[in-house]
């Protein structure tokens, strides 16, 4: 009996070996991607402390450049620099000449880095202020409906509000953690 174990357990190794070599590779047998290996964590965090501190040192000595920002804004994502016009189609409760702060920045960067948020950078990180230059109303948009042969004629007018910013500034915190 043991015997009969021991070739059963011969045959099995031999089987599997040959299956090995008569099965083709295809992507049903192995993943079409390759093999992800991920970095020693240790490594990872000297990179990470190396980096950040490279960015202060920039930040500290005001060597980085125009900043740009990524702000959401009246349902919308605009990428903005300083001095840069944004017109934006809704009513903004604000008057003319008021000053205000876009707190959902998205992401900030410079020439040799870039800040992303996840989603939002903090408010303690980033600043961005702008003035409501302008508020005043679209072109009117014509929407005409008319069914030939019918007498059917219709005939709408739209005019949205719009108002218009001026991006002042772009403030950075001086030290990041």
């Amino acid at each position: 009996r043991m015997h009969q174990c021991i070739s059963l357990l011969g045959l099995l190794l031999i089987w599997s070996f040959l299956r090995q070599l008569i099965i083709a590779k295809t992507s049903l047998s192995s993943p079409p991607w390759p093999e992800v290996k991920l970095p020693d964590p240790i490594e990872e965090a000297k990179y990470h402390a190396e980096v950040v501190q490279k960015v202060n040192e920039m930040i500290a000595t005001g060597q980085y450049g125009r900043l740009f920002a990524v702000v959401h804004f009246a349902s919308k994502q605009w990428k903005v620099t300083s001095e840069d016009l944004i017109l934006m189609e809704n009513v903004l409760p604000a008057e003319c000449g008021d000053r205000i702060r876009l707190e959902k920045v998205l992401l900030v960067g410079a020439d040799d880095f870039t800040l992303i948020g996840k989603p939002l950078l903090g408010k303690d990180l980033v600043r961005v202020e702008a003035t409501v230059i302008e508020k005043t109303e679209s072109w009117p948009r014509i929407n005409m409906r008319f069914w030939k042969r019918h007498n059917y004629q219709r005939k709408k007018i739209i005019v949205q509000p719009q108002t218009v910013l001026r991006i002042n500034t772009i403030e950075i915190a001086p030290c990041l953690s």
